[in-house]
């Protein structure tokens, strides 16, 4: 019987073109599957096969937990101080094994065998496939529409298979099975028991792909894309950079006559793309992500990674886009959360600032309108910089002598540590639930105090806005804190 066993695991592995370890592994599984019905319960059971002589050995396992989690599978765990009993040196996670006898494999069912043994077979077959394909490093995944499923689309490409699902497809696609479809590689995922590529055509990443394929110069290195923002099917703007200064990204990427940005947008439903030339220079690359508007002027603030971008009216809507399109997608793009006004609603923010930062160093430098406005019309924004930009420079003021200077940069720091001793003190009043709250850091949460933010409920009453004026952090984090903080209202 031995031998036969030997010689069927042979003539299978001969016949499927698998390795004979995968089908040893799945004759183990077999009959440790029928000495686990055996023995009742949620037994855990391992089989050895002696790969020379065929013979076999079967073993009851205890899984070793630690003490303190307890029995979750008594059939299957042991705890560790019991394990120790046995075996002194045995660790948490080590397995305590007993032999059993053996079930024969008449006695399983050759039938039962055979379904188990060819499931395993299957299975190393797809991952083989698999592992195939994935070492060809391809990024898109070329094939035929085989079948839908549940509204998703399964590809076929030779013997492997892609899910594209219906919220990755382009909007208002329709495919039919047998249509030739190419998509982006989103995910590999081994778990799933159908297809385990994830397919994307509504990606940023398949566009920079199809553009890689169609434009060489991105494969030798001459050009490279930055980055890509799409809605899907309507419209997309991808940044581009030269290594080479012999070569124009944007026209290299457009081709003759289009011709390379027309392959493009032809395989996207007829998606139209804005190609912007990337620039270190932040401000440099959100004009550009703009186009075609024409912008007048630009503010940056660092501090909330937001940009004030000023058009005249006759570039408002340009600007803008229909439903935002255009201004959401340079937003993406860029990563820079941009603000469009016109001059009027510029020059009337700028004024409303400059009112806020006159009140400020009139009320906490003890000085008046004249000198407040001296030391804005210099640059100076805020007490810490009157506090600690460099003497020198400030006393390169024409209207400031040594003692003006030296005195207002006291009165700035004395105001700062006063300020700071009441910021504690409002962290301090923070409910305990709130200084408890995962992901709130002390600076965060001398801000939320500051803005009159002291419970979780508080913090859950909030939009995503509110909360990125208020602290500055970008609106993901926001979303996530917020209904983080919503969480104990849907428990019941």
């Amino acid at each position: 019987m031995n031998r036969e066993l030997l010689m069927l695991v042979d003539a299978i592995s001969r016949e499927k073109s698998v390795d004979l370890e995968v089908v040893f592994a799945a004759v183990e599984s077999a009959l440790a599957s029928a000495s686990k019905k055996l023995q009742g319960g949620e037994v855990d059971i391992r089989v050895s096969i002696d790969r020379e002589t065929g013979d076999y050995e079967t073993f009851r396992r205890w899984h070793v937990v630690p003490n303190d989690a307890g029995l979750q599978l008594p059939d299957s765990e042991i705890l560790l101080f019991e394990a120790q009993e046995q075996i002194a040196d045995i660790e948490v996670d080590d397995y305590i094994e007993e032999q059993i006898e053996s079930v024969s494999i008449g006695r399983i069912g050759a039938q039962a065998a055979k379904q188990v043994i060819l499931q395993k077979i299957r299975d190393a077959e797809r991952e083989q496939l698999l592992n195939d394909f994935l070492s060809r490093g391809e990024k898109i995944f070329v094939g035929t529409v085989k079948r839908l499923d549940k509204g998703d689309i399964i590809v076929e490409s030779g013997r492997v298979e892609g899910r594209l699902r219906r919220s990755e497809m382009i909007p208002k696609e329709n495919l039919r099975t047998g249509d030739r479809v190419r998509a982006f590689i989103a995910e590999v995922d081994p778990t799933l028991r159908g297809p385990q590529i994830l397919l994307s055509r509504s990606s940023p990443g398949f566009m920079m792909e199809l553009f890689a394929q169609e434009v060489p110069e991105i494969e030798q290195g001459l050009l490279e894309i930055k980055s890509c923002a799409r809605d899907p099917g309507s419209r997309a703007k991808i940044a581009v950079v030269s290594h080479d200064k012999r070569v124009d990204p944007i026209g290299t990427c457009v081709g003759v006559r289009g011709s390379r940005v027309n392959a493009v947008t032809n395989e996207l439903a007829g998606e139209r793309v804005d190609i912007v030339l990337w620039s270190e220079d932040p401000a440099q690359f959100v004009i550009g992500a703009l186009a075609p508007a024409n912008v007048q002027s630009i503010v940056v603030d660092e501090e909330r990674h937001a940009m004030d971008v000023v058009v005249d009216e006759e570039n408002l809507a340009i600007a803008i886009g229909r439903g935002g399109q255009n201004v959401r997608l340079a937003s993406e793009m860029t990563g820079w959360r941009i603000n469009i006004m016109t001059a009027e609603e510029s020059a009337s923010k700028q004024a409303s600032e400059t009112d806020q930062v006159r009140t400020l160093f009139v009320e906490k430098l003890d000085v008046d309108a004249e000198v407040a406005d001296i030391l804005i019309a210099e640059g100076f924004s805020s007490l810490e910089e009157v506090a600690y930009v460099p003497m020198q420079e400030m006393l390169e003021i024409e209207s400031f002598d040594e003692d003006t200077v030296t005195e207002l940069r006291t009165r700035a720091k004395d105001a700062l540590l006063t300020m700071e001793i009441a910021r504690e003190e409002g962290v301090g009043d923070t409910t305990q639930n709130l200084r408890e709250f995962e992901g709130l850091s002390p600076e965060l949460l001398q801000k939320l105090s500051a803005g009159g933010i002291h419970t979780r409920d508080d913090l859950a009453d909030l939009a995503v806005d509110e909360l990125t004026e208020m602290t500055g952090i970008d609106d993901e984090q926001a979303k996530a804190l917020i209904m983080k903080a919503r969480e104990h209202w849907f428990v019941n």
